[in-house]
């Protein structure tokens, strides 16, 4: 795998015309808050017990694969198992946010490759999207797991790269947390901040993405501003 592990150098100028979008999943695909946070609660409740579930500290770090969260956070790793556990219950409350299908269907009818980088195991984020009727609309689905280091690390933009055979000048990586823009900025790729979900966008934008969007929809006409600068010479898009 030509790139997987080495950052390289960063720079908006060289654009080239758009052959791949990375998505991250909680809060750009699908609205997984709530489920989330029941999840969080109960497997808080399950191992530690006492106490108010410190979810708003939790929520600062999404993003991140969750062993790592609880190490930072101090919290045992046993809060893993039920976690996972009552994820996989609640599954089907988790929806896609408005515009998201018609919206990937769009980029790989004009034939974008297309992958997902996720804090989520592997694992839970391909059966996550097979029970929303989505996993075939990425040609591939990358979890926090599954790479040496999970986001904010590059590892992960990286391998989809790797994978989808692309460089990362012809593609851009789409995020609502602070750990998607720094593993996109790390990889070399532009990143789009995405202020559909939950996250917090004084903090998103604060790490100053190349892109901000408001909604699914508006990637289309993103990508056509990409493509029209790529064909003028590779100046700034977004």
């Amino acid at each position: 795998m030509s790139g997987f592990g080495r950052p390289r150098e960063r720079g908006t100028s060289g654009r080239r015309p758009l052959r791949a979008v990375i998505f991250d999943m909680d809060g750009v695909l699908v609205d997984s808050f709530d489920v989330m946070r029941q999840a969080f609660e109960y497997a808080y409740r399950e191992v530690v017990g006492s106490g108010e579930p410190p979810f708003a500290e939790y929520n600062r770090h999404l993003g991140r694969y969750f062993p790592e969260i609880m190490e930072i956070m101090g919290l045992p790793l046993a809060m893993q198992e039920p976690f996972v556990r009552e994820s996989y219950r609640l599954a089907g409350q988790v929806v896609m946010f408005d515009g998201v299908r018609e919206t990937v269907a769009e980029l790989r009818a004009q034939g974008l490759k297309t992958a997902v980088a996720t804090g989520k195991s592997g694992d839970r984020a391909r059966s996550l999207l097979e029970l929303l009727g989505m996993l075939d609309q990425f040609d591939h689905v990358i979890g926090g797991d599954e790479v040496p280091h999970a986001k904010p690390a590059p590892d992960m933009v990286l391998r989809a790269l790797d994978l989808l055979r692309v460089g990362p000048q012809e593609t851009f990586m789409v995020g609502d947390a602070i750990t998607d823009i720094i593993s996109a900025r790390g990889a070399s790729v532009a990143s789009v901040a995405a202020l559909w979900g939950e996250g917090d966008p004084a903090a998103l934008l604060a790490q100053k993405p190349d892109a901000v969007l408001y909604a699914p929809s508006e990637l289309l006409a993103f990508c056509r501003s990409w493509n029209e600068a790529a064909h003028q010479g590779g100046r700034n898009v977004g």
